[in-house]
């Protein structure tokens, strides 16, 4: 798994589009945070193999980073776009759903963007030297 984390003072994600994959939340819906962090997360292959292990790993490295910041809000968006070699859809779906489940056991609030959509992204990130974060996991 790969995570791009940002803390962020503000976050509001808009479905727009149906992705191209033939996996996708139906209805899509909104999403509008303040004060949290944003991971950007993208599945990979061997991610696929055992989805439970890789959304516990991807959930202990939000929280080591939400428990650095402070954090009490995640918002989970599946984001393919930067990185190579991705796990099928349905891997990727159940990854951030076991990381969901993870966060929520760890008392955080935790939303996620509906997956298989493009979304229309308001960010307002922080801008101190850990406020933008890449871990693979």
């Amino acid at each position: 798994m790969r995570l791009l984390i940002w803390h962020v003072d503000h976050f509001a994600s808009h479905p727009g589009q149906r992705g191209r994959s033939p996996i996708r939340d139906d209805p899509p819906w909104s999403v509008e945070i303040s004060e949290g962090l944003l991971v950007y997360a993208a599945a990979e292959p061997a991610d696929a193999a055992d989805v439970a292990a890789a959304g516990e790993r991807t959930a202990a490295a939000i929280l080591k980073v939400a428990r650095q910041l402070k954090a009490t809000t995640v918002v989970l968006h599946s984001f393919a776009h930067l990185f190579g070699e991705l796990a099928p859809p349905d891997s990727a779906r159940a990854v951030l759903a076991a990381a969901r489940e993870r966060l929520l056991a760890a008392d955080l609030s935790c939303y996620e963007t509906p997956f298989g959509w493009f979304n229309t992204l308001d960010i307002q990130a922080k801008g101190h030297p850990i406020s933008r974060i890449a871990r693979i996991v």
